[in-house]
């Protein structure tokens, strides 16, 4: 069978992340995706490193296979008449420029459509098209920080932390990806493509969750819980004798599951403990008392326990015992694909997983203006 976005053309002028995440999505859907870049620099992420391989970095090679690589400087006006020739044709295009950049030089929307009806045009920017903050820079870092993520991660009485990683643009390029399938859903009926506006910091903020509707519906400050959960107790990590694991207990049954593996069980009926509302108003009696019980044995032998009576729980994996995981390694979650210049290279795979039209890698990464000649 045919990949599921086989028919679509995706015109991709973003750079660095969110833009690019949503364009491989695409590609590993079967669109195919043409990159343009800047001629002589191309894409930002290309110098983010070390590390790098034959002179690309993983930054780079992480968040670009399954695409076409062109060079164009809309800015003149030759390459502006070729790139209008190529949107002519184009399904979708992705841009993540500040509001405004790309009208000026007649790559607006409305400039878009007028050409090409059915174009669905995806711009993600920092703050959205509209707003007193639509023409600031946006960048992950300083929309975990306006988001509020930043003021709920990290130790308790800490400093507010940044997530390890870039949520925010990874889950801004995710929403791109799911607006603009949206839209092929609606193109499909009517023929007619539509303007979707993706806002870093707004995609951040849906990360807040349920913390967000704490607030929303209590109309009180949320506070900062380290490694454990504002609504659920025990929901957290506890360090064993050699290390650190998490459990996580999500109802009443399996408390009183890990109370007795604890040797406890009369804990489950302590009217303190009894219920999760009552767990999470007296965390402070319970917690010091699991955590003293959980000292006595290694990681490992917690870990067996705990999932042969069925309580959810998992080690604090390093990244590399993520990739060298046996269940990894099984469900074939690394991809490999032979790079022009760098040879063989391992790439995260998707987690997009359909029984018929599955994600697939058909491209590596490709150099800069790889592809000048094909397109």
């Amino acid at each position: 069978m045919e990949a599921a976005l086989s028919d679509v053309l995706v015109i991709d002028l973003s750079r660095v992340l969110a833009g690019p995440y949503c364009t491989m999505i695409l590609g590993d859907l079967g669109a195919t995706v043409i990159k343009v870049e800047q001629p002589g620099k191309g894409d930002d992420t290309r110098q983010f490193g070390p590390p790098y391989i034959a002179g690309e970095s993983a930054y780079y090679l992480g968040l670009n296979r399954n695409k076409l690589s062109i060079t164009l400087d809309f800015t003149r006006e030759d390459d502006r008449q070729r790139l209008l020739e190529l949107i002519k044709k184009a399904t979708v295009l992705v841009e993540n420029f500040r509001p405004g950049t790309l009208a000026r030089y007649g790559l607006g929307y409305e400039d878009l459509r007028a050409i090409n009806p059915g174009l669905i045009y995806c711009s993600i920017s920092g703050y959205g098209q509209t707003g007193p903050y639509a023409q600031r820079a946006g960048y992950d870092f300083v929309a975990q920080a306006e988001s509020g993520i930043m003021a709920v991660t990290g130790e308790v009485d800490g400093e507010p932390m940044r997530v390890g990683t870039p949520v925010g643009d990874l889950t801004a390029g995710t929403f791109a990806c799911i607006a603009i399938l949206t839209a092929l859903r609606v193109r499909d009926r009517t023929g007619r493509g539509q303007y979707i506006d993706i806002s870093l910091l707004e995609a951040t903020i849906t990360l807040l969750g349920n913390v967000a509707s704490n607030h929303l519906i209590s109309g009180e400050e949320a506070q900062r819980y380290g490694n454990g959960h504002p609504n659920i107790v025990p929901y957290q990590a506890f360090r064993t004798r050699d290390g650190y694991i998490v459990i996580t207990c999500g109802n009443d049954r399996l408390f009183r599951s890990l109370c007795r593996l604890l040797g406890r069980e009369e804990l489950a009926d302590d009217p303190r403990f009894a219920t999760n509302p009552q767990r999470v108003r007296n965390r402070e009696a319970l917690i010091p008392i699991l955590q003293e019980l959980l000292l006595t044995k290694d990681s490992e032998s917690w870990l067996q326990e705990l999932r042969e009576a069925g309580i959810p729980c998992g080690a604090i994996n390093k990244v590399s015992e993520v990739f060298s995981d046996p269940h990894i390694q099984a469900r074939g979650f690394v991809w490999e694909c032979e790079h022009p210049t760098a040879g063989t290279i391992k790439l995260v795979g998707s987690p997009l997983r359909l029984s018929e039209t599955p994600a697939r890698l058909y491209k590596a990464p490709p150099l800069l203006g790889e592809d000048n000649d094909k397109v």
